[in-house]
């Protein structure tokens, strides 16, 4: 079955920097599309990130233009969210997603920035 396992969160303090990881199994990783996405408490789930199924194309929310970096090693079925000039508007809970099976999501991952 789709699996999705994310790794990386934590706590961290405003300016440090953090990486997440998005392992996918159960699916043929390099034919679809990824994205990260984020929720903070009390508010809606927003795409931060999204990379093609070759790494070629990216989109990023306007929020995180220029501090993250999203892409993907297809031999390790991985995707990455790379994470610097941390915000504590970018404490969240952040969640892969990939688009096949018709759209399934990773369990979550706590991001914490805080001082």
């Amino acid at each position: 079955q789709v699996q999705l396992v994310e790794s990386g969160g934590g706590l961290v303090q405003p300016g440090g920097s953090l990486t997440l990881s998005c392992v996918g199994s159960g699916f043929t990783f390099r034919d679809y599309g990824m994205g990260w996405y984020r929720q903070a408490p009390g508010k809606e789930r927003d795409a931060v990130a999204l990379i093609s199924n070759t790494g070629r194309r990216t989109v990023y929310a306007r929020s995180v233009m220029g501090r993250f970096t999203i892409s993907r090693d297809n031999a390790k079925n991985t995707v990455y969210l790379q994470m610097n000039d941390l915000e504590p508007d970018d404490t969240a809970v952040y969640f892969c997603k990939t688009s096949a099976a018709g759209g399934f999501w990773g369990q979550g991952i706590q991001v914490t920035v805080s001082s």
